[in-house]
């Protein structure tokens, strides 16, 4: 594993939330949501549909303001929600070389179950082969803070622990996970936020 540039990366990574509330339309999902994640944490958010939890993402990616408090960030920020950054109309191999060109030289990816797809156009991938492809898309990346949208969406189960594995690897190095999603997720160290607790 590459893990003298992934040290170098994640180096000082941290991500704090301070008094954040977030409003969509005329409603107000949360208030007054306060956390904080250094190097080697993870952070799982749970809650019914319609809580705020893929709007609480997007605005730590800084993809959509909040209504209130701030955000701190340190490091690279890589997302996984459900519109992979793949060209729908790229075979999949064509689409991540695009990002590859674009990245820090990385070395190869795990084996995500993706070589007979790479001549498919992203467009006909299925949920749990999108979600993998986005996954491959991550770790070229080598970004410190990951934050990713029910991850396990459309995996079967042995992809899914396979995913649990990358994000535990992810936080060994030092990066730092946060966690949407309503299906259990098996990581050492795991915190859990209720988003809900912050409904107004």
């Amino acid at each position: 594993m590459f893990l003298g540039l992934t040290l170098a990366r994640m180096e000082g990574c941290r991500l704090a939330v301070n008094d954040l509330a977030c409003r969509r339309g005329e409603r107000v999902l949360f208030r007054g949501l306060s956390f904080e994640l250094k190097a080697g944490e993870v952070l799982q958010v749970v809650g019914p549909n319609g809580t705020g939890k893929s709007s609480l993402l997007r605005i730590l990616a800084g993809l959509l303001g909040p209504f209130a408090g701030t955000v701190e960030r340190s490091g690279a920020i890589g997302l996984i929600d459900e519109r992979p950054a793949l060209d729908e109309h790229l075979p999949l191999g064509r689409a991540l070389e695009f990002w590859a060109r674009i990245d820090a030289p990385s070395p190869p990816a795990p084996n995500l179950g993706l070589g007979d797809l790479l001549d498919v156009p992203v467009r006909y991938l299925s949920t749990g082969q999108r979600k993998r492809a986005a996954l491959a898309r991550l770790l070229g990346q080598q970004a410190a803070v990951w934050l990713l949208d029910e991850p396990l969406n459309g995996l079967d189960a042995d992809m899914a622990r396979g995913c649990e594995q990358l994000v535990a690897g992810h936080c060994q190095a030092g990066g730092i996970a946060l966690v949407a999603s309503h299906q259990p997720f098996a990581l050492p160290g795991l915190k859990t936020l209720a988003i809900a607790d912050y409904a107004p």
